[in-house]
């Protein structure tokens, strides 16, 4: 399948006087050819192409070779059947009409021209790297299009484009440079410049492939967790069964301080090593579902995160990676990213002695294999275990009447600010952790009806959202004293033990939850 993409040039004024210099040329160029190939049908001549070919080599030798032949190739789009007129029969008509001056002529008559002689193709081909003529190129990190003039002489455009959205098939264009760039196995595109309005305006024409996705998740995946503080990458290689295989982190820190154009072409080029990563191990690749990318608001206190999201975009990362797994036949799965990272830390990161964000990649591979996330057994218990949860209990509502003597002292804003920030989360894990103990005991008081009920019917699934959210407000800040620490060791023992009692009775003691179990 042929695709056209649009895009437009930015130029130096004296490239730009070039450029429309050269379009006049083949613009001319085009309409001679035309000409002659109406009258050489009429003649019923063998082998047109070479005779008009020879002749424009004659009136037009300062044009190199390959644009007299994009210009043949161009002439022979028009219909030869009935009467052209190049620049537009409307605008030429309306030209034609005797009641028009001034200002308006004019500006119809530079429409006209532009459109008559406003135009440069160049056809292109695998052997000549994509187009010998109209070429684009990668300086510095920015998209440019290296244009032809002649004798060896070229003038550099900046391209202007950016993706509408994820299915804008500019980002298999930018895929398939960089991959050709890469491997030197090029692919052919034409390339047709037209003159608008004083701007200069382009369209690139290639084949779509279409390849056979030969890497799947029947052998695995390899599952990616885009994290913003510290900004990384956290790579999980996950086997079919759901082993963690094997993982790393790579930092994007460089990527903050760089242009958006050179940044979007270091993220082309990391997209191209993940997916190599996932062809090497004969793997898919998983990745979080990310509608909609969380995002720092004014205000909330937290200047440096809200930074980096400002300069870098995940779901932009994201979409490049399929872009270039696509082409190169690797399936991508994509998951419901809900509580990946809580029962990530929760779960895997004590368990397996891994980074937390390590953990969480490991729990988007599992899900993208099927696997479903039970509640281990101990936290399981600790979720019954009403002595617990009050004691979590207290330790927030401590820290709420820290939180509130702390924002009355403190008289900068953003500070301040932060402190709200906190004190929200802490009255959120209050009212959770009530609404818990409260549905514990109404179920203890419950007992069988009349007709026989089951105490437990109804109770629903310990391994809900509900019940890791609960997990996550009554370990982390109680335990660990953080809302998200970085070292999740310290749960260790109470995932493989059971020993949350031990480990509240290290904290304070037991005035809150009454006797330990």
């Amino acid at each position: 399948m042929f695709v056209s993409l649009q895009f437009k040039l930015e130029l130096r004024k004296e490239d730009k006087e070039k450029l429309i210099k050269l379009m006049r040329k083949q613009s001319s160029a085009i309409r001679t050819a035309y000409n002659m190939l109406k009258e050489l049908e009429k003649e019923k001549t063998r082998n047109p192409h070479a005779q008009i070919y020879q002749r424009l080599r004659q009136l037009f030798p300062e044009l190199p070779t390959k644009y007299i032949d994009s210009a043949i190739y161009k002439a022979k789009q028009y219909p030869t059947d009935k009467p052209v007129v190049f620049g537009g029969r409307k605008l030429f008509e309306k030209l034609c009409k005797n009641h028009l001056s001034g200002k308006t002529r004019e500006k119809l008559k530079k429409q006209w021209r532009e459109l008559r002689q406003g135009t440069l193709i160049s056809i292109g081909s695998k052997a000549d790297k994509g187009n010998r003529l109209t070429r684009f190129k990668n300086i510095n990190g920015q998209l440019h299009l290296r244009i032809t003039t002649g004798n060896r002489e070229f003038i550099y455009a900046k391209v202007l484009r950016e993706p509408s959205n994820s299915k804008d098939k500019w980002l298999t264009f930018m895929t398939m440079l960089l991959e050709s760039w890469q491997t030197k196995n090029y692919f052919a595109y034409t390339v047709e410049l037209k003159l608008k309005e004083g701007e200069i305006y382009g369209s690139v024409s290639f084949e779509l492939p279409t390849p056979e996705v030969k890497y799947t998740k029947e052998n695995g995946v390899i599952a990616i967790d885009t994290n913003a503080s510290p900004i990384h990458l956290a790579i999980a290689e996950v086997s079919k069964t759901g082993e963690l295989l094997s993982y790393q982190t790579i930092s994007l820190h460089n990527l903050l301080g760089l242009s958006q154009n050179s940044k979007d072409h270091q993220e082309w080029i990391l997209a191209h090593q993940i997916v190599d990563l996932a062809i090497q191990k004969g793997k898919a690749i998983a990745i979080e579902n990310l509608k909609k990318l969380k995002k720092g608001t004014r205000g909330d206190g937290k200047a440096k995160l809200r930074k980096i999201l400002h300069n870098w975009n995940a779901k932009k990362f994201l979409q490049k990676i399929k872009r270039v797994a696509m082409l190169k036949g690797v399936e991508v799965v994509e998951v419901n990213p809900a509580y990946t990272s809580v029962i990530g830390m929760l779960k895997y990161a004590p368990q397996l002695s891994i980074d937390k964000d390590i953990a969480s990649a490991y729990v988007i591979g599992r899900r993208a294999l099927g696997f479903k996330e039970d509640i281990p057994e101990n936290y399981g218990k600790l979720l019954k275990d009403k002595a617990y949860l009050e004691f979590a209990l207290k330790r927030y509502e401590e820290r709420e009447k820290e939180l509130r003597e702390l924002i009355e002292k403190e008289s900068n804003e953003y500070k301040r600010n932060a402190l709200k920030s906190e004190l929200r989360n802490v009255e959120y894990a209050k009212e959770l952790l009530t609404n818990f103990i409260q549905s514990l005991q109404s179920e203890s008081s419950s007992c069988e009806g009349a007709n026989g009920r089951n105490p437990e019917q109804g109770r629903g699934n310990l391994a809900s959202s509900v019940a890791w959210q609960v997990l996550k407000v009554a370990l982390l800040f109680p335990i660990l004293g953080k809302v998200l620490p970085r070292d999740l060791s310290p749960l260790k023992p109470v995932l493989v033990e059971g020993a949350w009692d031990r480990v509240r009775s290290r904290l304070v003691p037991l005035e809150a939850g009454g006797a330990s179990r």
